[in-house]
């Protein structure tokens, strides 16, 4: 998340209640996930297991649980408890509706049509000559582009899955990003599509989406891809243009699928995959798989 205009150190740190470490002035942009972080951006972290990462991160502002020698050219806020203190910041800077109050702040481009059953949030942009159809829910701060179809029951910018276990309870991280639909994209029915935690969750031009598809927060969808039904894709993945995806694939949090991949149907993805087609539970190379069943049944 970018803020509207930059902050100071010593605002953000009066904000949460915590102690800075650098320059009261020191320029703050905005907030963001760890995988996503530029210089200028806050970044939490509560576990020495990830203090070096955070630390040598491209964030020039660490959230952190603990006093420790802050590296040069950046800052610290130190508190009990960055997790909170992180939804305490978004949530300052970035309100949170629920559509609980009334609609405002919404472009609608010439040549659209909206079923009368759609629900939209706040702040939202939507292009010319796009369709949505009953029962579409648009969430806050999302966009969508010109000649877009959105068929029914389609969830854009939902709550991301994201949570910590605190005291026996489940706490969110509260999501203040947004959807990016970008121009002629068709999204099919019953398709979840959680919006960023900081950032965007994105699908590019001209890519095709079933129905029942769900895509996790701040994961950026090519261009040109083609996802079937009951794909699952977790929160921060990259697809590159021109992937497609069939039924069922499941693909796991943070990974990068190389441009023009095939993902057989029921493939589960624990990693990055470079060009290729695979298939499988683990997925593999198609041939590979192949030639191992071959093997197997050879064996009886």
């Amino acid at each position: 998340m970018t803020f509207h205009q930059p902050q100071k150190l010593r605002t953000i740190a009066e904000i949460i209640g915590a102690k800075w470490i650098g320059p009261e002035d020191f320029q703050v942009l905005g907030t963001n996930e760890i995988h996503m972080v530029r210089p200028g951006d806050i970044v939490f972290v509560n576990h020495p297991k990830y203090y070096d990462k955070a630390l040598n991160s491209a964030a020039t502002i660490i959230l952190i649980d603990k006093e420790v020698e802050c590296p040069e050219g950046k800052a610290l806020l130190v508190s009990e408890d960055p997790f909170r203190d992180f939804n305490k910041i978004n949530t300052h800077f970035t309100r949170i509706y629920n559509f609980a109050e009334e609609l405002h702040d919404v472009e609608i481009g010439e040549g659209t049509h909206i079923h009368r059953s759609a629900v939209i949030g706040n702040n939202v942009r939507i292009g010319k000559n796009t369709l949505i159809f009953p029962n579409v829910v648009i969430g806050d701060r999302t966009i969508i582009g010109d000649n877009v179809v959105i068929q029914s029951n389609t969830v854009l910018g939902g709550d991301a899955f994201y949570y910590r276990k605190l005291d026996g309870n489940f706490d969110r991280l509260i999501s203040v990003g947004n959807v990016v639909i970008e121009n002629n994209v068709e999204i099919g029915n019953g398709c979840t599509i959680d919006r960023g935690v900081t950032d965007s969750t994105v699908i590019g031009e001209g890519s095709v989406l079933d129905n029942q598809i769900q895509i996790g927060h701040d994961t950026v969808i090519g261009k040109k891809c083609l996802i079937a039904s009951q794909t699952g894709i977790a929160g921060c993945c990259i697809i590159e243009d021109e992937v497609t995806i069939w039924g069922q694939v499941g693909i796991a949090s943070g990974l990068r699928i190389e441009k023009g991949t095939v993902l057989l149907a029921k493939a589960g993805v624990n990693r990055d995959l470079t060009k290729g087609t695979y298939f499988g539970s683990i997925a593999e190379d198609f041939r590979t798989y192949l030639k191992k069943e071959v093997k197997l049944r050879n064996l009886k």
